[in-house]
């Protein structure tokens, strides 16, 4: 075969392949502490070696369509996802009441809270997809919380971004590892500015490598493009908001690029 021959037919098999490549979604079923728990996968399978992993933690009404469509996302982007499941398999609501009682024994105990996400994490890693040193978690809300929790708990990973999660206040002791990125809404009735102040310090005391970023105008939840609804739905503050979104979006990107480029 001719070098010129052999070099196009290599060309067409290479763009064939990035034809066929697409993101494999699928659910993985798996246990803590007792209870029965179903996580989403989505990573692009075109891609052989290991590569930058990210957990995803969900808002407070459980591991439902919206968490996974983040999840799927980051897999476009080229990075492996696992949207961790805190309640137990296929349990979701749309009620704020109730998913108050579903949150509420892990606000309540920290331990349990990051022992819940790492069983998650260890998912991930179980994969072989993973680069084990390039791997971050998002979080909103709730899952934004979750996050910082599981980052001050030790676990292995080189950042976290919380997605409007309230602050949770690093405690003495915590692990300052991971590098973080909180994205907050200015207008947000739910966190309140001395909150944040007392964050800011807890962060400080403890030497942790942070960044804070506040989107005029923007409340609790403006991620999610359902907020509306399940602002009326239960009569609370939370609203979608278009900019803030994009731009958050955007920002987690560029802390990425940085995070995982070595």
């Amino acid at each position: 075969m001719h070098s010129r021959t052999f070099l196009a037919t290599v060309a067409v098999l290479a763009a064939s392949t990035l034809l066929t490549a697409k993101v494999v979604t699928q659910a993985v079923p798996y246990e803590h502490d007792g209870v029965k728990l179903e996580g989403f996968l989505a990573y692009d399978d075109a891609v052989m070696t290991p590569r930058p992993g990210v957990l995803v933690l969900p808002e407070w009404w459980g591991l439902n369509d919206y968490a996974k469509s983040r999840a799927t996302q980051l897999a476009e982007l080229g990075y492996v996802a696992f949207a961790v499941d805190y309640y137990g398999a296929g349990v979701t609501t749309t009620e704020a009441s109730r998913a108050s009682e579903l949150a509420k024994p892990f606000y309540g105990d920290a331990k349990k809270w990051a022992a819940r996400g790492r069983a998650g994490l260890d998912q991930l890693l179980a994969t072989g997809k993973v680069a084990p040193d390039k791997v971050a978690a998002i979080g909103f809300c709730f899952g934004g919380s979750a996050a910082q929790v599981l980052a001050y708990s030790g676990a292995p990973l080189a950042g976290i971004v919380s997605f409007h999660g309230s602050p949770i206040a690093a405690w003495d002791g915590a692990s300052n590892h991971a590098k973080i990125l909180m994205l907050h809404g200015a207008a947000d009735l739910f966190i309140k500015p001395e909150e944040i102040a007392a964050w800011e310090k807890a962060a400080d005391a403890g030497k942790f490598d942070w960044q804070w970023v506040a989107y005029a105008g923007a409340v609790h939840a403006f991620s999610n493009p359902g907020a509306d609804e399940l602002g009326k739905k239960n009569n609370i503050p939370v609203r979608y908001n278009e900019p803030a979104a994009r731009r958050s979006w955007e920002h987690m990107k560029l802390f990425f690029a940085e995070l995982f480029a070595k």
